[in-house]
């Protein structure tokens, strides 16, 4: 009785090390392949970002309706006064238009959207959600597509006059300069401005599709449009 247990025993600990070695066998597999995605998609993604980006331009549908994939909260405005209360701004959330952008004879008329993410570029022009909207004194960034809404800029002359219109003020802003710079160049920019100005940019060169190295910046003064006051009262 007693050989019979003992050959049982013998037996159970030889399955157990058999099932213990057999998952030691297939996990070395499954970390290896882990691994080397891992380390695939991490070398690859630069170029594939790219890659996927101008896939995408070409098997976009240009009769397709966009205009369920965001919120329009603009409606023209008829504010003729220099100052426009804080509490009279619907202070748009990302992906909702609250404007238009124009510059005429130039070829840019667009949408103007808060947030620069792929539903406000597909659809017009974006402000970064960490600078301001017009009338807050602060610097307005706009992106847009170097082959779409921002395709004009590449015909804007200093003097060009940049019209903006919202639902509680419209905006010019003169243009000044204009600048061709890397893509992270910080000194394009200053978040921290104390007067109000405008800064739009878009991929350069022009004729390029995908991500590109290099930005071109439009730089405008601002020299109409009601002020936004009691923001932080």
């Amino acid at each position: 009785m007693k050989k019979t247990k003992t050959k049982n025993s013998r037996a159970l600990k030889r399955r157990k090390k058999f099932f213990k070695g057999l998952r030691h066998f297939l996990l070395i597999p499954v970390l290896v392949c882990v691994l080397l995605y891992g380390f695939i998609f991490t070398a690859t993604m630069p170029f594939m970002s790219d890659i996927f980006s101008i896939g995408s331009m070409f098997l976009q549908n240009e009769d397709a309706n966009y205009s369920r994939s965001y919120e329009n909260i603009f409606t023209p405005s008829d504010n003729t006064g220099d100052t426009v209360n804080a509490d009279d701004v619907d202070y748009p959330s990302i992906d909702k238009q609250f404007g238009t952008l124009k510059i005429e004879n130039r070829g840019v008329d667009a949408k103007l959207f808060f947030g620069d993410g792929s539903v406000a570029l597909r659809n017009g022009v974006g402000v970064y959600a960490g600078s301001f909207i017009p009338g807050y004194g602060k610097t307005i960034l706009i992106s847009g597509h170097n082959n779409t809404y921002f395709n004009g800029l590449k015909n804007v002359k200093k003097g060009d006059i940049v019209k903006i219109r919202t639902s509680y003020g419209n905006y010019e802003y003169r243009i000044n300069n204009t600048r061709i710079a890397k893509a992270d160049d910080k000194s394009t920019y200053d978040l921290n401005a104390e007067e109000e100005n405008l800064i739009m940019y878009t991929c350069y060169p022009f004729d390029e599709l995908g991500l590109t190295e290099q930005r071109f910046f439009v730089y405008g003064e601002k020299i109409s449009g009601p002020a936004i006051v009691g923001i932080y009262e």
